[in-house]
């Protein structure tokens, strides 16, 4: 089995300060963590500001390493298990997990390539983004004052993380376990899935209400497998067939 350091991934998503950024890495390197992205950091050279590595105080290594990209896609690429960490729940959120569960999750199934994703410092992270992961971390905190800065949220994350790699998650009753399907094969297969609604006149395009992000919800609960997905989209692709003239 493939340790969870190398499987884990830190994606930060327009951060706003340098400082946090070199903090974020000296937090990921305590806790021997390696792979960090930068998803549209709000200033240039965010990896080479003075302050990020000043604030990385020795993780130099990992800023170096780190890569900045222009969308979630490019950041995803390759994993099939994200994670957004937010103190804000939402209405249309995928499952609410602790950072223990989610360590313990990632740590036992070897075959995981997953990410925790955090959010601008201010704003956090958009629904859009949060809509498309798997689950949704709260950290547990004091109700009157959960405030936690990015590098603060990274290494609790990652210190459970670490923890739980030294100790084996509880089994699953399922005996057999297919391939996780990645974040772009459910986003295509929920792309197939609204265009059959559609044509079936169970989605009204032009007044699509909630239906679908309390579908991607209901999924998310499920941690779809790849050929679950290709089940699901070949329901789809009979769905559009038989409705053609």
């Amino acid at each position: 089995m493939n340790p969870v350091f190398s499987r884990l991934r830190f994606i930060l998503v327009e951060t706003s300060r340098a400082g946090n950024i070199g903090a974020a890495a000296r937090a990921m390197k305590t806790m021997g963590f390696a792979d960090l992205v930068l998803v549209n950091p709000r200033f240039p050279e965010a990896l080479a500001d003075p302050e990020a590595v000043a604030f990385a105080s020795g993780a130099q290594d990992v800023l170096a390493a780190a890569r900045i990209v222009g969308s979630m896609a490019e950041a995803l690429d390759g994993i099939n298990f994200a994670a957004a960490v937010s103190a804000r729940l939402r209405e249309f959120s995928p499952p609410v997990w602790t950072p223990r569960a989610f360590a313990e999750h990632v740590a036992g199934q070897g075959d995981l390539r997953a990410a925790l994703i955090f959010g601008n410092e201010r704003f956090g992270l958009p629904n859009q983004i949060v809509e498309q992961c798997n689950v949704l971390i709260n950290i547990p905190a004091n109700p009157d004052y959960s405030s936690l800065n990015l590098a603060q949220a990274l290494q609790v994350l990652a210190y459970e993380c670490r923890v739980a790699e030294g100790t084996p998650a509880v089994e699953s009753a399922i005996g057999f376990h297919g391939d996780a399907a990645s974040l772009e094969q459910v986003e295509g297969m929920f792309g197939h899935l609204e265009q059959a609604l559609v044509a079936i006149d169970f989605l009204d395009a032009d007044n699509p209400k909630k239906l679908m992000p309390r579908l991607k919800r209901l999924f998310a609960r499920t941690q779809l497998e790849t050929e679950e997905v290709n089940i699901l989209r070949g329901i789809a692709r009979q769905i559009l067939k038989a409705r053609q003239p």
